[in-house]
């Protein structure tokens, strides 16, 4: 009897010390290895071991595992509300910021408008028409004066040749005036020389 508690008493420690060592490996291996799930998985498959094509899982890291499990879990539960209050009020702020662009894109597309408009005797035009506008107005008075120059010099060119022609023709006629005028001097010569004659063959009884 004696024999079997001392047995039972050694399988008890040597439980006790095998377990309190696996403990002391798992927290040592918690420390050295990656602290997210992730790691902690990889580590339990990495020190698992293989019997008939099973791993052997050891019951401390399982549950050191799972313990870590439950926390991660607790504490994003704890985190969502925080989280979806976050996320509400960014959807918000978003919303609001949509709203203030589309205000100010609104505003920018009137001031381009009016930027880009130009009133004329009332009537607005936009910069592209007016310019049109404007250019084909300066075309056609550019047309209008060429006209306007080429027809008054076709007129003056026509002046210089009638006012050439006067003079040719007034020249003639001052020349002619004094031929016709000495002529009629000489004519009234002549009659006068026959006259005398006249008056002298009278004064001789003739």
């Amino acid at each position: 009897m004696r024999k079997f508690i001392h047995l039972l008493t050694a399988v008890l420690f040597f439980a006790l010390n095998t377990n309190h060592a696996a403990a002391q490996q798992a927290a040592k291996d918690s420390v050295n290895a990656d602290p997210s799930l992730r790691g902690q998985y990889q580590s339990i498959l990495s020190k698992s071991k293989n019997l008939n094509g099973f791993k052997v899982v050891n019951p401390v890291r399982l549950s050191s595992f799972w313990k870590s499990v439950n926390d991660t879990l607790r504490n994003e539960r704890r985190q969502l509300p925080a989280l979806k209050k976050q996320i509400a009020e960014q959807q918000k702020a978003i919303a609001d910021l949509k709203v203030q662009l589309s205000g100010k894109e609104n505003a920018l597309n009137s001031s381009n408008q009016k930027l880009d408009e130009i009133t004329f005797m009332g009537i607005p035009f936009s910069k592209g028409s007016y310019n049109t506008m404007v250019w084909t107005i300066i075309l056609v008075l550019a047309l209008a004066l060429i006209i306007i120059i080429v027809r008054s010099a076709k007129l003056l060119h026509e002046a210089k040749y009638r006012s050439s022609l006067y003079e040719e023709i007034s020249a003639e006629y001052q020349s002619y005036k004094v031929k016709a005028n000495e002529k009629e001097k000489k004519l009234a010569r002549e009659l006068q020389d026959e006259r005398n004659k006249l008056d002298e063959y009278k004064s001789r009884g003739y």
